[in-house]
């Protein structure tokens, strides 16, 4: 009998140790959700396909026109989301975050996003009943992963733990659900699943929401920016990145190329800033 609970006392600290060593504190992960503005509505330039290999992304589909098997990390040359969308702004949130972190730091991200879709479609207990009522473009979307968006963020993002560490979440949606008044409630019930799904503690994984197009370039639903500022009075660990000046497309709905540049760096200079004061405590 003390043979067994030795050799069962030997696995276990092996495998403690195993699991220990295995996952990069110096590796900082970040999940990006939401709908057409985080998919990415535009094309992405040839200065936007060089990249750093410290910033990675974790892939989320199948992508044989990219040469990329879901659940591997590679480096992070747009599209960063499905196999054929846009830039986004998790594009330059990762560029700048390498840019201003120590060389021995990489940066993954993890990007699940459907275009048109409302939050509830993150809303794991209600998103079936979402999807009965969504359009079938976007169901044909949803399908891509595997009828359940939250599902395959969670599952990419338990992966992510095995190499590395979840700094922090990234969300660009609101569009589709412009005047919502229950919008930040609705938020905080996928932010809350988020954190006991994957075991992370509200105070050291900040949730960094970005405004939809602003009022100054004519944003057709920049009236929800004023629902997405109360964030934060639902959830603590929160923040809001303006959209103010960044350029937007035609459609007064999606940002441009250089708009996401834009807003992708501010993502990045709040989260280097809240990562600074982590450091600091």
């Amino acid at each position: 009998m003390k043979n067994k609970l030795k050799g069962l006392f030997v696995v276990t600290v092996l495998f403690c140790v195993t699991n220990t060593f295995a996952q990069n504190p110096k590796f900082y992960v970040y999940l990006c959700f939401g709908q057409s503005n985080m998919e990415g509505n535009a094309k992405f330039e040839p200065q936007d396909t060089i990249v750093n290999k410290r910033f990675q992304v974790l892939e989320a589909l199948d992508c044989d026109n990219l040469n990329r098997k879901k659940g591997e990390w590679h480096t992070a040359v747009p599209p960063l989301s499905r196999c054929t969308t846009g830039l986004t702004p998790a594009d330059y949130f990762g560029r700048e975050m390498i840019a201003n972190l120590p060389e021995d730091v990489t940066v993954g991200v993890i990007n699940v996003a459907v275009g048109g879709c409302k939050i509830e479609l993150f809303d794991k207990d209600n998103s079936e009943t979402y999807i009965k009522t969504a359009p079938d473009w976007m169901k044909g979307m949803i399908a891509q992963y595997n009828g359940n968006p939250y599902a395959r963020l969670v599952e990419l993002a338990k992966i992510a733990q095995k190499t590395g560490v979840i700094k922090g979440i990234l969300l660009h949606q609101g569009e589709s659900n412009t005047n919502d008044t229950l919008w930040t409630k609705k938020v905080k019930i996928v932010y809350d699943n988020l954190l006991k799904d994957l075991n992370l503690k509200a105070e050291s994984t900040p949730l960094l929401a970005g405004e939809v197009v602003n009022a100054d370039q004519g944003g057709i639903c920049a009236s929800m920016n004023n629902i997405i500022a109360t964030l934060p009075e639902v959830i603590p660990n929160s923040y809001v990145i303006s959209s103010s000046g960044c350029p937007d497309a035609k459609d007064n709905l999606h940002f441009t190329a250089e708009g996401y540049r834009i807003l992708g760096k501010r993502y990045a200079t709040k989260m280097l800033e809240l990562t600074k004061r982590n450091e600091n405590k």
